[in-house]
């Protein structure tokens, strides 16, 4: 018998198996997580989308109909509301870059043994809960209260009333509150990821540009600016995508007519008991989000997402 025809030795057996074990090892380990986006994530969404084509009522109960016309309806009646709902997450995106891009640079660079103090008070808000946060707003723009009595002393509120953010002397209720109130919750979603992205920049970079007579400006905008650019990515996602859906701000630092599609959302679900629409609704700002992040990450150029 040839050698290509000998079976391989018996020793070779239990090698060859634990090396097939170990190569399974990863896959496994992927099995937990797996199991929890299925369960409550996949099926959920199933659900929603059966639940967004049905017709019926609570009292009668729901039957799948395949009735898509649903979509339509509840896009031309709340579209003010999707029209509102990107216009703030948008806003509130920007002012969390502006304002968060300089504390991470901070950090980043310039904080030394003050790194990890900044870090925790960037975090801090997290130790409370998100609805406290957002009622702590309501007494900061109380009318007659410090902040907008400073704000009329500096003659900002003429400019920002003439604007449309805000009514008169008034802050609360205005698409002003909620837009800070946007800003305020979601910058920690910002910071960190900024911060990680700078933190990664190899100072000898910086330190190459100056030797070839770099401007700090020029440093910035050709060396500093484009590396951070996965952690602008990512925290303009983090910040813009939670906002775009979210209904507590608007709820409870605006009126009714800064009213966003999670409001609608959350009023279709648990007072109007109307499934579908609020189904629809979900899928159709969920589409729109998808469609702009899909464009806004091409157009940033880099998958390097922190």
């Amino acid at each position: 018998m040839s050698a290509l025809t000998e079976a391989p030795p018996a020793a070779d057996l239990p090698v060859r198996k634990a090396s097939v074990r170990k190569r399974l090892v990863p896959y496994w380990l992927l099995v937990p997580g797996l199991l929890w986006l299925v369960v409550f994530f996949a099926l959920p969404m199933v659900y929603q989308a059966s639940t967004s084509v049905q017709t019926g009522s609570l009292e009668k109960g729901f039957q799948v109909t395949w009735h898509f016309q649903t979509y339509w309806d509840a896009f031309k009646e709340y579209y003010p509301q999707f029209v509102r709902s990107l216009l703030y997450a948008g806003t509130a995106t920007l002012l969390c870059l502006l304002l968060g891009y300089p504390l991470a640079y901070l950090i980043a660079f310039k904080a030394g043994r003050w790194r990890n103090v900044i870090l925790v008070l960037v975090i801090a808000p997290f130790f409370t809960s998100f609805l406290i946060r957002t009622l702590a707003w309501k007494t900061i723009l109380a009318d007659g209260g410090p902040v907008v009595h400073a704000l009329n002393s500096l003659h900002v509120l003429d400019v920002t009333s003439w604007l449309g953010f805000t009514e008169g002397d008034r802050v609360l209720a205005t698409p002003m509150a909620v837009v800070c109130g946007l800003t305020y919750n979601f910058l920690p979603f910002m910071i960190l990821p900024l911060y990680t992205s700078l933190e990664r920049i190899d100072p000898r970079l910086h330190e190459a540009a100056g030797d070839l007579y770099a401007t700090p400006a020029t440093t910035f905008r050709k060396v500093t600016f484009p590396l951070s650019m996965p952690g602008v990515v990512s925290g303009t996602l983090l910040t813009f995508i939670p906002a775009s859906g979210d209904y507590v701000n608007a709820e409870l630092l605006g009126s009714t007519d800064q009213k966003m599609v999670g409001n609608v959302i959350q009023s279709q679900f648990l007072r109007v008991l109307d499934y579908p629409t609020a189904a629809a609704l979900s899928f159709i700002l969920m589409a729109i989000v998808l469609v702009m992040v899909t464009v806004y990450i091409r157009r940033a150029g880099t998958e390097d997402l922190v």
